[in-house]
């Protein structure tokens, strides 16, 4: 990592605010020098965090924005990132004001942007396998079948901790997003990742300790999941035509309607004729079985293959650093 004393990147973070009360002062009071302008987005906030923050906060580096309508905190942070891009910030980092995330891992976060390895960092509280003892354990099973769901939609095979709001991204990598697009509430940090493999940017994962305290998380897992596994499919669909048939064609976009179709008529082919044997009482051919256990195979050994070389393909090239 580069000493930051010495690089010239002008560094923004962007701070979505609501019923965060008890805890923005302290966090803006927390943000180090190397920080530029920091963006205080009160998403219409009913217990008035943004004037809590422009009547008591003294830091030159604070803009506080309100929206007079609640967007969700993906619609507060995207706020934040234009004003960020207005501003002509180099990196863009986002943090909650909630005080579970420490302001003074900002320097790990836009370490690897600024050095040229990554075009876009992210949190992980899995990374020490000691410390995740201290999340609640069915917020750690809900985050593991989410980090799943991930993977798989955005491609991003290698991340973990979809749900981790902590991240950084370069200003050049941002300008590329579709901000009106993105998702504005809480699927909106999944939904980056689907925008930004489009694009091929690079992710990184940054551990760091999870940090839980008498504050009461608005995201409830249960109630999300659902709508999150259809938008989890609608994304890989996309991410799965964009990569593989609009954009590249390769022998994995053979694989994968192949490998769909042979597995679908092994199985189907396979059910029905176990129906017809069992309604009939006579055992099914050899052929029979044959004709559905082949393609059954074929079908599986192709969806494999397919998921293997999407593995193989995360991203690995910085956008940022090709443009420099």
């Amino acid at each position: 990592m580069k000493n930051l004393d010495s690089v010239s990147s002008s560094i923004a973070v962007v701070i979505p605010c609501y019923r965060v009360t008890q805890h923005i002062l302290e966090l803006i009071a927390l943000i180090g020098p190397e920080v530029s302008k920091i963006y205080v987005v009160d998403d219409s906030c009913p217990d008035k965090s943004g004037e809590l923050v422009r009547t008591n906060c003294v830091d030159k580096r604070v803009s506080v924005i309100f929206h007079k309508q609640n967007m969700g905190v993906g619609g507060a942070v995207m706020t934040g990132y234009r004003a960020a891009l207005d501003d002509e910030m180099d990196v863009i980092v986002k943090i909650d004001g909630d005080g579970q995330m420490d302001p003074a891992l900002i320097p790990d976060f836009i370490g690897p942007i600024l050095d040229g390895h990554a075009d876009y960092t992210k949190g992980n509280r899995f990374f020490n396998l000691e410390e995740i003892q201290a999340m609640p354990k069915i917020r750690l099973f809900g985050n593991a079948i989410l980090s799943f769901m991930t993977k798989f939609s955005s491609g991003y095979w290698d991340l973990f901790d979809p749900t981790n709001g902590y991240t950084a991204i370069h200003s050049s990598v941002a300008k590329l997003l579709p901000l009106k697009k993105i998702s504005n509430r809480y699927f909106f940090e999944t939904d980056m990742l689907f925008r930004l493999n489009t694009l091929r940017a690079v992710v990184v994962d940054v551990p760091m300790d999870a940090k839980y305290s008498e504050e009461i998380s608005n995201l409830k897992i249960s109630k999300i999941l659902g709508e999150f596994l259809v938008k989890h499919m609608r994304n890989f669909f996309k991410r799965i035509f964009y990569n593989y048939y609009l954009r590249d064609m390769s022998v994995a976009s053979l694989e994968l309607p192949l490998g769909i179709i042979l597995f679908s008529f092994g199985v189907i082919f396979g059910c029905w004729n176990w129906v017809l044997s069992v309604h009939f009482g006579v055992s099914a051919p050899v052929g029979t079985i044959m004709l559905s256990a082949l393609p059954t195979l074929m079908g599986l050994q192709l969806l494999l293959a397919f998921l293997a070389y999407d593995i193989s393909t995360v991203p690995k090239f910085s956008i940022y650093k090709k443009d420099r």
